[in-house]
């Protein structure tokens, strides 16, 4: 166990993460408007930038490739220097409008492109017809994707998101990881819409923004251990 974290904690200095984790409590908010920054966010396979919106930063993410049919094209936006284990997340986030889709949400415990775990949304599917229970996800890479989840764990790792946000418009998103559990929030919902079982075991992974296929707009990102 001690070599398998030593190889982890090798890794996260590879990429450029601090390995040293915030304080119990203390809560910060990355700065949004620095995503070009490189000393500040780490950008993996996408494009980021940023607008202004109402006198607020909006990071938009794009996959390098876009849309590849049959196929996940993630991309990430890492907040450099800051790792953790547990921890509450807060993001307001929006997709495109429907008809089209977009896959959006965080990453954490992240080690590198193939090994992170992840809560993520598909706006398209907050109204749609036979579809609403397909709204929000959870993955843990490499072995958890959704589509084994989906078929070996129906009903499980992913769920309608209650109450329902407008699709076309932003949501807020409380994600809560503890060591043995992750559970989702949306905007003023009295209780979580999706609650699960981690399924990567916990480690003082980086952290960040997470877009699948298609692009993403977020604001308002705050960490909390």
């Amino acid at each position: 166990m001690k070599q398998i974290a030593t190889s982890f904690a090798a890794r996260l200095v590879f990429l450029g993460f601090a390995l040293s984790a915030f304080a119990d409590d203390q809560a910060i908010a990355p700065d949004l408007s620095q995503i070009s920054d490189a000393k500040t966010w780490k950008i993996i396979g996408g494009h980021a930038s940023v607008a202004s919106e109402n006198g607020e930063p909006v990071v938009h993410l794009d996959p390098i490739g876009g849309n590849m049919p049959g196929k996940s094209n993630n991309a990430f936006a890492l907040v450099r220097d800051v790792a953790f284990e547990t921890a509450v997340i807060e993001v307001d986030l929006k997709g495109n409008a429907p008809p089209d889709a977009s896959f959006l949400g965080i990453a954490f415990n992240f080690v590198d492109e193939n090994h992170f775990e992840a809560i993520y949304f598909r706006p398209f599917n907050f109204t749609r017809d036979g579809a609403t229970d397909h709204a929000v996800q959870y993955i843990a890479h490499p072995d958890h994707a959704w589509k084994e989840l989906r078929e070996h764990k129906p009903g499980v790792y992913e769920k309608k998101v209650d109450p329902v946000p407008d699709p076309a418009d932003w949501f807020h998103a409380r994600i809560e990881i503890t060591r043995d559990k992750v559970s989702v929030t949306v905007n003023d919902g009295k209780s979580p819409c999706l609650t699960v079982d981690r399924l990567n075991a916990p480690q003082s992974g980086a952290i960040g923004l997470f877009v699948d296929s298609q692009r993403g707009a977020f604001r308002n990102l705050k960490l909390t251990k």
